[in-house]
């Protein structure tokens, strides 16, 4: 076997490569566009660059096929909870069912990252956001959702015992939007409803910088100090916003004002990779014009769901059930027939909590983001739960 840093383009174009070879019999296996794949690792897109550096590597046989591949970082921004500790990254680990093979990988990103003054290595993560490539898929190994992990079963046994332990589970929910709330979110939603002071509005892209303020406002005041995410700046918002325009649907993006003064967000999208699967990883301009041929000709019927945040004055208050119920009246008159919410980390009990209750709810997949400490006498801490 040989170990091949990726410095070229050839090479790059190899890493790529890998991750389709080894899912080439998946028949659950969508692939990626190679350009959501070459921004992580472009300076020019991803600003993570600003604060941290990432390094690939291939895996080849004797015969020069590929087998592997894995990408190691370090993110001076990385929170991982345990402050006393330097945590690296690894990520877009993809390997034959072979043990040795996967310690090769695994052993380089390790050395790589000592070098760096690194004592642990979460993966696999992303060196960005937590919304994309974050997670082993461990169970569900159905299709995957827009930018999210998809590999066979047995690499949860590469992970484990090479040494990684579960840091967190990351659990996602599937609901069937037809069907009627639990009774006590209306119980709860009729308090809220007959306050003239509150109101629910949709997405509205005429208005997107308005909606791009307000997200920015709920979102760090709702989410930015919890499980290390960062704080938006409304800029990146705005330019995300008109980035997403041509894929969203106005009708399951809402916002929730008290007073007019944004308190709630409930931002779903189609799942992008029900047309995406289709363009085989290409999005040049023929991919384009055939992705909206496929948006007009193959009805998208899955939404997923990717932020649901309240600010802290008003949960507990019945705000969550109030904009729940408002969204399902929208849902039930609309043709989607299925809602997958992701990325609920288990350190968090209460959105947990509200995903069980949010109608006739299963879990429908999870994905775990293992640690490895490199020095194995020290002790292993899991993510603590947030209160």
């Amino acid at each position: 076997m040989q170990l091949v840093e990726v410095t070229d383009a050839q090479t790059a174009s190899a890493f790529i490569s890998a991750n389709v070879e080894i899912n080439r019999h998946d028949p659950n296996y969508i692939r990626p566009l190679d350009k959501d794949i070459r921004d992580v690792f472009d300076p020019r897109t991803n600003k993570s660059f600003c604060h941290g550096e990432v390094t690939r590597w291939i895996l080849k046989n004797d015969q020069g096929g590929l087998i592997g591949r894995i990408a190691a970082f370090v993110n001076r921004k990385y929170h991982n909870w345990q402050d006393d500790m330097a945590v690296g990254g690894i990520g877009f680990f993809d390997c034959i069912h072979d043990q040795e093979a996967a310690d090769q990988l695994f052993n380089v990103s390790k050395h790589w990252l000592l070098q760096h003054g690194m004592e642990a290595m979460d993966g696999p993560v992303n060196f960005g956001e937590r919304d994309r490539w974050w997670g082993l898929v461990v169970d569900g190994f159905q299709e995957p959702l827009y930018c999210m992990n998809h590999n066979p079963p047995y690499y949860k046994e590469l992970f484990e015992r090479y040494g990684f332990r579960p840091f967190y589970n990351q659990l996602c929910f599937g609901v069937d939007p037809k069907k009627p709330f639990h009774r006590k979110f209306h119980n709860r939603h009729a308090a809220i409803a007959h306050d003239p002071s509150y109101e629910v509005l949709h997405f509205d892209k005429s208005r997107v910088e308005k909606f791009a303020a307000d997200f920015t406002q709920v979102y760090n005041k709702a989410w930015a100090t919890h499980g290390g995410m960062k704080q938006l700046n409304q800029k990146d918002v705005l330019n995300l916003f008109r980035r997403m325009r041509p894929v969203i649907d106005e009708k399951i993006a809402w916002f929730v004002y008290h007073h007019q003064r944004p308190i709630a967000i409930f931002i779903n999208l189609p799942d992008l990779n029900q047309w995406f699967k289709y363009l085989n990883g290409r999005f040049d301009w023929w991919h384009r014009l055939r992705l909206l041929h496929y948006k007009r000709t193959r009805p998208n019927n899955k939404i997923v769901g990717m932020v649901f945040g309240i600010v802290p004055e008003y949960q507990g208050k019945g705000i969550d059930a109030y904009l729940i119920v408002e969204a399902g009246k929208v849902l039930q008159q609309l043709n989607y027939t299925e809602y997958e919410m992701q990325w609920i980390g288990d350190f968090n009990p209460k959105m947990i909590n509200v995903a069980k209750h949010f109608g006739d709810t299963f879990q429908s997949r999870m994905l775990t983001t293992y640690r490895y400490l490199f020095d194995q006498m020290k002790e292993f801490r899991p993510h603590p739960v947030l209160m």
